[in-house]
């Protein structure tokens, strides 16, 4: 049997309580019957090779570069090497990125515990076989389909699958479906359909690919793209006929390398590249800091984040419990058997296990029936022999209304270790069984509050440091959480979240309004809530994305999986629920929140970055552009040859750019990529045009002997003036290592053109004492015009960042006074 043709689970023989046996398992394995749909965050080698190799401008290139070959003029050819550097950078790059990734994304793999030969083991859910018997807890992903054959309490959230947000309660004999999350209780099912017979089997692998999911720098590079290439198509026929009609070109094989040289230098071979190497090279940055990356624009997302929202437990907390002590409200010996019971019960989340470490069970009592622990309820019961209810949870749940004496003292107790910040759990009891159904219980009648289980939680010690950084940088902070709203605030409050001056500060989400709009307004206006169900963590962060804030949500449990789905950018705990990770774009593995500034920071470097060596790109295509319409109206010969514009993209963007696209740099990101890039480098660019063309036609009109070869060689020297110029504005401000590289790569120009040999022979340069100084002016000329550009669009003196900020994404009082005064490169 394979796993294409599995029966259906209703004609499946149940798999006893030992589960399959060895040789069991290895006769499905070679059948085929295997749930082979491993999660994986890279691309495999042929996707790199044909992502890198199989492009429409690297065909293009290789085209141009037949066809340059053929005139037999070695050194127009020599642009092809750009085509074998790019292709094996991005190949050798993305190869190194995949192997990291690989073997980071086994620590994050999501597990599976199946019950094998007797024993519960663990294995990666690809290793599941068809009829394992599985167990599953709250917190768990079910990792293929299957029917539910033993549990207790089970309820699961579909909504993954069917958008449905509603616990579903489950009974032996039910289906559970592959990709919905286990919320409350625990159970044994058996495994009915694996692999791609599973009804969602591939869902966790489709969250966690290493994809190149939607971004703003991706989005408007591949615009750029598609616009040079309709110019392409468009502009060659009309550059090719004019290169044939001129009579500056000789023969069949001047017009042909004329036609080659401009087209060449309308296709930006590196961009895309560069683009694809920064985000390698961030993620490659954030794998040494244990942060996973399962989508490479999450790196650029995260940079654009105004908002974050952080659950207290686990991010601003150790998400570590102890039992601390226990204050009695009424005479009872049976409180540490119920508490032992209780614990026994839930022991897949952290109270239970603090309960269970404080409590042991001693075998002192039995539980006859029990409603697990679930965030949207916040209480657990269950029911002894000695027909006693006992019901242990967050007291304002378990005690909504208190009407006698004791009910308040209760609640008035708990709020006051609440409010110092304490995590606080009332256990009461009653006589009578709880209410409603399975699927949706309700608290017994006449509970009477026992004791108040106090719980102790950690701070982390880079709290107040990470929160201080997101402040400064004007990022909105919204803390919430399932607890207690004073307990919550307390928290907040010591670790300095603006506003938040005390337990008081923070909002109960049980009175927030349920639109969309007054949710919104609502969290514009507090940084803290408490009592927030899963429902409305999800809720809030849709509120707070149609207010057009770009939201990032970091959390660690089973009920924060929807909301890290829904966010822009998930980020999940390494040591959080299987769901948690699937639906994350990033995940911090060791659990340090600290991690988180270090990314934003890498964000922020590659969409500056890209952004500058972007403007260095469009320059070329701009000043090529405009050259090949000048050249198709004057019926000239293309003022540069293949090998000088060669040269010069070498030196004044391909090394250039790739040092400067890997540079440090903390500018905040700012809207709007394609319209500001466009803004500099099409002035910029037809600057450079207007002064080679000018060079071009001087040099023919003062030394008309020297020909086409003298006046390209004032036209190359014209654009390697103002191109590096170019550089130096974009490179602002010029730390040393710009000063140098700029200086390196002027230098370079400078040594190409004084070899007499190389200058000659390889670069087809002949520079005549009018030439030279004809492009002296022109290139001074040239540059003076940039400068002026540059302080009218994106760059104004000394870098000073003249583009507007972003509007609106942060709180009147989330505004730091030094925020705004970053460098802008």
């Amino acid at each position: 049997m394979t796993a294409g043709a599995q029966a259906p689970a209703q004609a499946r023989p149940a798999t006893p309580p030992a589960g399959l046996t060895a040789a069991q398992v290895a006769d499905r394995v070679a059948a085929g019957a295997v749930n082979a749909t491993a999660a994986r965050t890279s691309r495999t080698v042929a996707e790199i090779l044909r992502a890198n190799v199989l492009t429409f401008f690297n065909g293009l290139l290789a085209a141009l570069w037949v066809v340059a070959a053929l005139t037999g003029r070695w050194q127009n050819a020599l642009f092809g090497g750009v085509v074998v550097a790019n292709a094996a950078i991005g190949i050798s790059q993305e190869l190194r990125a995949k192997r990291t990734l690989d073997r980071l994304a086994v620590l994050s793999a999501p597990r599976a515990r199946p019950v094998r030969d007797g024993r519960e083991q663990e294995v990666a859910v690809e290793d599941v076989v068809l009829d394992d018997l599985l167990v599953v807890r709250a917190g768990d992903q079910v990792p293929v389909d299957g029917v539910l054959r033993d549990g207790s309490g089970l309820s699961v959230d579909e909504s993954l699958l069917t958008g449905e947000s509603d616990a579903v309660g489950k009974a032996p004999g039910d289906r559970l479906l592959s990709g919905s999350v286990v919320l409350a209780g625990s159970g044994a099912m058996q495994a009915t359909a694996v692999g791609a017979a599973a009804y969602a089997a591939r869902l966790a692998a489709e969250a966690r690919v290493f994809t190149t999911a939607r971004s703003e720098l991706q989005e408007g590079t591949t615009r750029i793209l598609r616009w040079i290439a309709v110019g392409l198509l468009v502009v060659g026929p009309l550059v090719l006929w004019s290169q044939f009609r001129t009579e500056d070109n000789a023969d069949w094989r001047d017009a042909v390398t004329g036609t080659v040289g401009a087209l060449v230098g309308m296709v930006p071979e590196g961009l895309v590249l560069l683009t694809t190497l920064a985000f390698l090279v961030a993620t490659l940055g954030l794998t040494r800091r244990q942060v996973l990356v399962q989508e490479l624009p999450a790196v650029e997302g995260l940079a654009r984040v105004d908002v974050v929202c952080l659950d207290k437990t686990g991010t601003l907390t150790s998400g570590d419990v102890a039992f601390d002590e226990l204050v009695p409200l009424a005479p009872d010996d049976g409180v540490p058997a119920a508490l032992a019971l209780l614990a026994a019960a839930d022991g897949g989340n952290a109270t239970a296990r603090a309960l269970a470490a404080a409590f042991p069970d001693t075998g002192g009592g039995r539980a006859v029936g029990g409603v697990p622990f679930a965030s949207s309820r916040k209480w657990s019961a269950l029911r002894t022999a000695g027909d006693v209810t006992w019901v242990l949870g967050a007291p304002e749940m378990v005690l909504p209304a208190p009407s006698g004496p004791a009910g308040r003292d209760a609640r008035g107790r708990a709020d006051d270790l609440a409010a110092a910040g304490r995590r606080v759990l009332l256990l009461a009891r009653s006589a009578r069984p709880w209410s409603g159904t399975a699927a949706d219980p309700g608290l017994p009648a006449g509970l009477e509050p026992v004791a108040l289980v106090v719980l102790a939680e950690r701070i982390r010690p880079d709290a107040a440091e990470v929160l201080g950084f997101f402040t400064d940088q004007g990022v909105a902070l919204k803390i919430i959480s399932g607890d207690n709203p004073r307990t919550v605030g307390a928290v907040a409050a010591a670790v300095g979240v603006p506003g938040v001056d005390g337990a008081g500060d923070a909002v109960d989400a049980r009175g927030l309004p349920e639109d969309e709009a007054g949710l919104g307004e609502a969290l514009e206006e507090a940084s803290v809530f408490g009592r927030v169900t899963p429902h409305q963590k999800r809720a809030m962060v849709r509120a707070l994305r149609a207010r057009g804030h770009v939201v990032a949500m970091t959390g660690d449990g089973v009920n924060d999986a929807l909301a890290l789905k829904d966010a822009d950018i998930g980020v999940a705990m390494g040591n959080g629920a299987p769901a948690t990770r699937a639906v994350a774009q990033l995940v911090l593995l060791d659990g340090r929140f600290a991690s988180l500034p270090h990314a934003v920071a890498e964000g922020r470097r590659v969409i500056a970055n890209i952004e500058r060596a972007a403007n260095l790109f469009l320059v070329k295509n701009v000043y090529s552009l405009v050259l090949a319409l000048v050249t198709v109206a004057t019926l000239v010969a293309y003022p540069l040859a293949p090998v000088q514009l060669t040269l010069i993209s070498v030196l004044t963007i391909g090394v250039p750019g790739a040092f400067l696209a890997l540079a440090p740099n903390r500018r905040r990101y700012v809207p709007g990529f394609v319209a500001r890039v466009l803004r500099f480098s099409v002035p910029a660019g037809a600057v450079v045009a207007a002064a080679a063309y000018a060079g071009y036609a001087g040099t023919r009109l003062l030394d008309p002997g020297g020909g086409v070869p003298a006046a390209r060689t004032t036209a190359t020297v014209v654009v390697l003036v103002v191109a590096l110029w170019i550089l130096a504005v974009l490179a602002r401000p010029l730390t040393a290592g710009k000063a140098v590289l700029v200086a390196a790569m002027a230098g370079l120009a400078a040594l190409a053109i004084a070899a007499p040999s190389f200058r000659t022979d390889v670069l087809l340069l002949e520079p005549s004492p009018v030439g030279l100084l004809l492009a002296a002016g022109l290139g001074a000329a040239g540059a003076l015009l940039v400068e002026v550009v540059a302080r009218l669009g994106a760059y104004g003196p000394a870098g000073t960042d003249l583009r507007p900020r972003p509007r609106g994404g942060r709180g009147p009082q989330h505004r730091a006074q030094g925020a705004d005064l970053e460098e802008p490169s």
